[in-house]
């Protein structure tokens, strides 16, 4: 009755398969986390630092862009929050860690 399907003989003793080394597992996750430090933690902590030292750096008399976009002088510096004055006799305080760059004098009126 084996017309259609043709008998299946094995080949030899068998054997057990083996199973990889431990140490491959180890490596590859060792990879992983050098390649994790390398694309994602390390630029974000120096990014961080970059930002924490232009936030320690702001004084009275600099033109800043804060995160929503604000364009303005800060006036007025405390522990937390800046005065910016966004327009004449318009003044609004940002905290700041908004604050994303601080920009070359004479930027407020070439705009």
């Amino acid at each position: 009755m084996s017309f259609f399907i043709s008998e299946a003989f094995a080949e030899g003793a068998a054997q057990a398969p083996q199973s990889p080394s431990p140490w491959i597992n180890l490596v590859l996750l060792g990879g992983m986390v050098v390649i994790f430090y390398f694309l994602l933690w390390r630029p974000q902590s120096k990014r961080q630092k970059e930002h924490q030292a232009l936030v320690s750096s702001l004084n009275k008399g600099d033109e800043i862009i804060t995160g929503g976009g604000l364009l303005g002088k800060i006036t007025k510096v405390s522990d937390d929050f800046v005065t910016v004055e966004i327009a004449n006799n318009v003044s609004v305080n940002v905290q700041k860690g908004s604050v994303t760059a601080v920009l070359p004098k004479g930027t407020i009126k070439a705009i």
